[in-house]
């Protein structure tokens, strides 16, 4: 659905995204289906300073979104979220990021199928491994629903940034935004396994 959406729109080059963050900020990475859902749902809580879209995980270098979206790339549309520590902890961002996706989707996300769209957490330090690990334990025990937890933890690899008109995309093209979410099944998905839509309060 995405890509008949963006299909007359203009790839622009990707670059490998490089942050210069404070002590207090850190950052971390993602994958949870569709990007721009994944950058709404993080971009307004409170101590998160920023949320871009790209692509990781896979073998090709600087790749672009019609290479990505062919599936054959083994990139992940993922999103590095850069946020103040000092106000909301990495382990919060991770208990919050199970609640707005669906783990127990090997072959994507909602109406995206394909590699592109699996989910994924990719750390970038043992602490942060550990951080991810605790908190899938957690989800583990306490999980609503029967189906088995499927999303991965991973090393980070180098992460590429999509191309412009794909940053802030929920804002810069909202109706069409809402309507992809919504004939996405996104939102409902959420509420079937989890009991509500954590991230309603940011939309």
């Amino acid at each position: 659905m995405k890509r008949t959406i963006l299909s007359s729109a203009m790839i622009v080059g990707a670059a490998i995204l490089t942050p210069t963050v404070s002590a207090a900020e850190q950052t971390m990475i993602v994958a949870g289906g569709c990007f721009w859902c994944v950058e709404s749902d993080f971009e307004a809580i409170d101590g998160v300073i920023n949320v871009v879209s790209g692509y990781t995980g896979g073998h090709v270098a600087n790749p672009t979104y019609q290479q990505v979206s062919g599936k054959k790339t083994g990139h992940y549309e993922a999103v590095r979220i850069t946020f103040d520590d000092d106000i909301i902890s990495l382990r919060e961002l991770t208990d919050y990021y199970w609640r707005t996706i669906d783990p127990t989707d090997a072959k994507g996300q909602f109406c995206d199928k394909g590699e592109p769209y699996r989910t994924g957490l990719f750390y970038q330090s043992e602490v942060q491994k550990d951080e991810f690990e605790a908190s899938l334990y957690q989800m583990i025990m306490d999980k609503p629903f029967d189906a088995k937890i499927v999303t991965q933890i991973m090393p980070a690899k180098t992460f590429y940034l999509a191309e412009d008109y794909h940053q802030d995309y929920y804002l810069k093209n909202s109706l069409r935004y809402k309507f992809y979410r919504f004939n996405c099944g996104r939102d409902s998905r959420v509420e079937e396994l989890w009991g509500d839509v954590a991230s309603e309060q940011y939309h």
